[in-house]
């Protein structure tokens, strides 16, 4: 375990790094702006590390105009339809910043905050905790909220993830990481293979607001048994998000740690089990990635990454079939999740 200096924020606050080990050879390296997994090293079949998430090498790539690349993303992960819901009746109104809809908890999220970061040895491995407040009123949310979250490297060669947060009032609480993976380091994942354990899905809009239906999986939503991330890319069904962008209800007793996800490269011979307590999955195969300034160089383009971001389902608090993501006093949230690496035969 080391700590660093990953650089200071335009207004002179330094901003802390943290390098995490194990005796597996992987490497993790998290910095305290937006509690952001920056590095991720996994030994491939033969030995060699290989990065599996995106990132920039310097904390001038985070502050610059970027999709939410290995942030924990809050208050609300994804999407509140119309910047507005209803908590014991009364309206709660929040601010958009992707049309008339708020994404990822508005203009100033919990992946644009400084977290304060320690480091921690526990039984499970080496671990960094980040905490924050998170102040009532905060972009339009409700309750002062008390957040930590833990990323612990395990002995057994998983980046585990878990979220605690407590409030005053009650208010509506999603978070989850927002990590691109690549199991081959860099390029095209449209050959990597993915399954979920996942019997349904949320359909939903062109502007990724669900239409409050749950169905089963079919066709292209169908991903039971293994396939290639790419193989129905240009179905007509995801023709409105370009591809992937879509909630997948987790099989399984939601609060229980279970498969979620199984993800490999045929090149690399990494292997990457999901396993979450959350009710849903987004699987996003990066639609509109074009972003330049990369750790490895270069511009990394759509298609070339894919998140498997576990949360509570989009627009949650407007859609009373959907598990409820509201927390009240003397009731704290918790969830975690895991991505557990091996290398296949």
């Amino acid at each position: 375990m080391q700590q660093y200096s990953a650089g200071k924020m335009p207004d002179g606050q330094e901003v802390a790094g943290f390098l995490l080990t194990n005796a597996l050879g992987m490497q993790a390296r998290l910095i305290e702006y937006g509690a952001t997994l920056t590095h991720l090293l996994v030994p491939d079949r033969s030995g060699k590390l290989v990065d599996v998430v995106l990132g920039f090498s310097s904390l001038k790539g985070y502050l610059g105009d970027q999709p939410y690349i290995g942030a924990t993303v809050g208050r609300f992960a994804n999407r509140i339809a119309n910047a507005r819901f209803l908590i014991d009746n009364q309206e709660v109104r929040v601010t958009n910043n992707e049309g008339p809809h708020i994404l990822h908890g508005g203009k100033v999220g919990f992946d644009k905050k400084v977290w304060k970061g320690e480091l921690k040895a526990t039984a499970l491995g080496s671990a960094v905790r980040f905490t924050c407040e998170s102040a009532d009123g905060e972009e339009g949310f409700p309750g002062n909220l008390q957040v930590a979250v833990t990323y612990t490297l395990t002995f057994d060669g998983a980046i585990a993830i878990q979220y605690e947060v407590s409030t005053d009032a009650p208010t509506v609480v999603n978070l989850t990481n927002h990590s691109y993976f690549n199991l081959h380091g860099r390029g095209p994942v449209t050959g990597q293979m993915l399954q979920m354990f996942a019997s349904q899905f949320t359909p939903g809009r062109a502007d990724g607001i669900p239409t409050g239906e749950i169905l089963e999986v079919d066709g292209p939503f169908d991903f039971r048994s293994p396939k290639a991330i790419g193989r129905d890319l240009t179905d007509a069904a995801l023709q409105n998000r370009k591809g992937y962008d879509h909630n997948f209800v987790v099989d399984g007793e939601p609060g229980t740690l279970r498969p979620a996800a199984k993800a490999w490269s045929l090149q690399s011979g990494i292997l990457m089990d999901t396993l979450t307590t959350a009710p849903c999955m987004q699987l996003y195969t990066g639609n509109w990635l074009n972003q330049s300034g990369e750790k490895r160089g270069g511009i990394v383009e759509e298609y070339q990454a894919f998140c498997l971001e576990t949360q509570f389902a989009p627009d949650s608090p407007n859609q009373p079939a959907f598990d409820s993501p509201v927390i009240r006093p003397g009731k704290p949230f918790q969830s975690e999740t895991r991505y557990a690496f091996s290398v296949m035969d």
